[in-house]
């Protein structure tokens, strides 16, 4: 990890965004950042079932841990410093919450789980919540599952993993906070990561690195989730 791929045509992301290694097209990384150009803007937030909007969108969905930094990487993405809110408080994120990008996609931020201090009446409903989201939803095409670079994949972790392998959904690792561990560390995380990932049949097996705060791996990113964007309607004429 460490090398980057060749200027070409466009704009090229880091090689070493995405775990294995491989050369990132520049149309790939160019269609990524139109997309994420487009307004994207806050539709609605569900704390339970029954408040899920319609669904009109293909959606992403980001999950993983309190703290880990979900709300920051959405925020990178979009290029807004506000869209999510983010905060240091762990489970301050207690609904899931959807944001329309482009009239293409629904970005779609969950609950942060591990959080021990939340009452069990609030865990438990926000458990039955996402599990609900993530077996049920028709229109969601893939689910980023945050990890923590620096701890890699922990206990709190494997639920979510086992509920989307049992519902058939894609889910790809994204490891955040990359730019908080040293580069040969790094490596031996995402290694370890991609030995555990061939044991779940839902897991893509490349591993997207992030690092919101630097902007670290937030082009790659954006390419890998404008494939599951709806197409552009063309302009009708006047």
């Amino acid at each position: 990890m460490g090398h980057h791929a060749p200027a070409g045509r466009g704009l090229i992301a880091a090689a070493d965004d995405v775990f294995p290694v491989r050369e990132i097209d520049a149309d790939e990384v160019e269609a990524g950042r139109l997309l994420f150009a487009k307004e994207c803007r806050f539709v609605a937030g569900a704390g339970n079932p029954a408040a899920l909007p319609a669904e009109t969108l293909p959606e992403i969905a980001f999950i993983g841990r309190s703290n880990v930094g979900k709300s920051s990487l959405v925020n990178a993405l979009t290029g807004r410093r506000m869209l999510a809110r983010t905060s240091n408080t762990p489970g301050r994120t207690q609904q899931i919450n959807f944001f329309n990008l482009g009239g293409r996609l629904m970005l779609v931020d969950l609950p942060g789980y591990g959080y021990a201090d939340a009452s069990k009446a609030a865990i438990r409903a926000w458990t039955t919540l996402v599990e609900h989201y993530l077996a049920s939803r028709a229109s969601l095409r893939r689910a980023c599952l945050l990890i923590d670079a620096r701890r890699g994949i922990t206990d709190p972790d494997r639920p979510t993993m086992a509920l989307c392998d049992e519902a058939a959904l894609s889910y790809q690792i994204v490891l955040t906070k990359i730019d908080a561990v040293r580069q040969a560390d790094l490596a031996a995380v995402a290694a370890s990561v991609t030995a555990e990932l061939k044991r779940h049949r839902a897991a893509h097996p490349e591993i997207h690195l992030t690092s919101a705060e630097k902007r670290r791996g937030i082009a790659a990113l954006r390419g890998t989730l404008a494939a599951f964007a709806a197409v552009a309607k063309p302009d009708l004429p006047r």
